[in-house]
């Protein structure tokens, strides 16, 4: 894992970050940590309080959804350089909508979602840059669902054709 490199080090490293003119990559520094995680442990629980979204630096995290009557569904595996947890950067979200697990050893950079929607507020050039990356995000993980939305449903089951 990455326990000898520091913030700015692992920052210049993400894609995410390269746009960003140097104040504003001076200020996500300050508003971002680093967590080193063993395997199986628990990023965040669905339901609860948002308050930083992830950049997966090295590991795998699996992110789950409950089902009632048919217990947690894996949703997405995020690789190095996924970002989880993203709904904790936008406006209206207040509650996690998925779980969080490291599947194995993991180091995640986390963002303070609060302080960076307050940034955004504040300089709405950088807010500009954050939203755009944030649409990016969302429209990839939707076009996943929908990918697996087709698979489910394209193929009908062995139960139906009886």
């Amino acid at each position: 894992m990455n326990t000898k490199k520091n913030i700015k080090e692992i920052m210049n490293e993400i894609q995410w970050f390269n746009d960003l003119k140097p104040e504003h990559f001076e200020k996500m520094m300050q508003i971002a940590s680093i967590h080193d995680l063993p395997a199986d442990s628990e990023v965040f629980r669905e339901g609860d309080r948002q308050d930083k979204l992830y950049i997966v630096v090295e590991g795998r995290v699996a992110l789950e959804i409950f089902i009632p009557h048919q217990g947690r569904l894996r949703i997405l595996t995020a690789e190095t350089m996924d970002v989880i947890g993203w709904s904790a950067a936008t406006p209206g979200m207040r509650t996690r909508t998925a779980s969080a697990k490291t599947v194995i050893p993991s180091t995640l950079l986390g963002i303070d979602s609060e302080a960076l929607r307050q940034l955004s507020k504040e300089d709405h050039e950088f807010g500009y840059l954050v939203m755009r990356r944030m649409a990016n995000i969302i429209a990839s993980r939707l076009m996943v669902t929908r990918l697996q939305l087709l698979d489910m449903f394209a193929a009908p089951s062995e139960e139906s054709d009886a």
